[in-house]
């Protein structure tokens, strides 16, 4: 990672993200049962509250276990689980489940500083997994919508060598200003920012807005192969990291089964997929970008942090969780710590 050492050295957080925090709700269900509740299989859904509670009227018989996710407060946790220092900024109800959810992301090692909501209820993210593996999604923000200006926390910013953020905050005219405040601090204090593109149809809608922002305040940019599509215009995929890697320093294009490509200084990195037995994908490319940004945080070559996201997110795929606990990661700790140890003597 190229940074000021000497100011690095004085940062605090390794990766300081803002996002949305929403309780994961997961769902197994058929196809046909999907094709009955009229989402597309693979896409985001935002819905309403009213939306929300039809949804849980029609699975009322189900047992329904909540788990902290978001995708940049999932990330977070895959980074602090590979060894990062990690804080996590968002908005939640002042509920029962905001409390939940703070409570929940601290025992995984998560520093919080979260912001609680007078008028709003925690958000949360029915997660309908079908018998492929494939996950979609119903999400309703609740309280994380009136994210704003006066949420962000420049001290811990500027405490950060990474700000990580998520590109469903840039569509809100409110939370977008929030947003780009705290990329302002970040690019004035010595701080890398990272950017998760989040979803096709968000950025169909906001192709333009999307194009400039990255140009202008983006170093990392993080997608999967529809995304990379939908912002760079070009179908074929390494055309489409090419084109995204005009505007940034790190481009990543992440290819499901296929593996993924990374591009630096006009640098392209072919990462091998793992092959394991797919039984969720939600969270993969969360856990993905973990793997990448915490390789960074230790100056790991992009080959090398390509390969322990790789590995990190190929164990999300085949658990049933969006993340992982450290019984998972003990299968590829030892190989982590010697890429990083390596590391470390060849830089002394």
């Amino acid at each position: 990672m190229k940074s000021n050492k000497k100011a690095s050295k004085k940062k605090h957080w390794d990766i300081l993200g803002i996002g949305s925090p929403l309780f994961d709700i997961v769902i197994n269900i058929s196809e046909e049962m999907l094709v009955k509740l009229n989402f597309k299989k693979g896409s985001m859904n935002l819905i309403s509250k009213a939306e929300s509670e039809n949804i849980f009227q029609q699975f009322k018989n189900i047992k329904l276990e909540l788990t902290p996710g978001g995708s940049v407060s999932n990330t977070l946790s895959g980074a602090n689980l590979l060894g990062s220092r990690v804080s996590f900024l968002g908005l939640v109800g002042q509920d029962e489940h905001g409390k939940k959810y703070q409570e929940k992301i601290e025992a995984e090692g998560v520093a919080s500083h979260l912001c609680f909501h007078d008028n709003g209820m925690t958000g949360h993210a029915i997660v309908f997994v079908t018998p492929d593996g494939e996950r979609t999604m119903a999400t309703h923000l609740g309280a994380s919508v009136n994210f704003n200006k006066n949420h962000i926390q420049e001290k811990e910013i500027k405490r950060a060598k990474i700000l990580h953020i998520e590109a469903y905050q840039l569509e809100n005219s409110v939370s977008r200003q929030a947003i780009l405040h705290a990329v302002e601090i970040a690019k004035k204090n010595d701080v890398l920012v990272s950017l998760d593109l989040s979803d096709t149809q968000l950025i169909k809608r906001n192709k333009k807005l999307f194009l400039q922002i990255v140009k202008k305040h983006i170093d990392i940019v993080f997608a999967n192969e529809e995304e990379a599509t939908a912002f760079s215009g070009k179908k074929n995929s390494r055309k489409a990291l090419h084109e995204i890697a005009k505007s940034c320093r790190i481009a990543i294009v992440k290819l499901g089964e296929k593996g993924s490509l990374i591009e630096k200084d006009e640098k392209v990195f072919e990462i091998s997929p793992q092959k394991v037995k797919v039984i969720n994908t939600n969270g993969a490319g969360d856990m993905y970008a973990a793997g990448i940004l915490h390789g960074l945080i230790n100056n790991l070559d992009l080959g090398e942090a390509g390969k322990i996201a790789s590995h990190v997110s190929a164990l999300v795929v085949a658990s049933s969780s969006a993340r992982l606990n450290k019984k998972h990661l003990n299968l590829i700790k030892n190989k982590l710590r010697l890429i990083i140890r390596f590391k470390s003597y060849l830089t002394r």
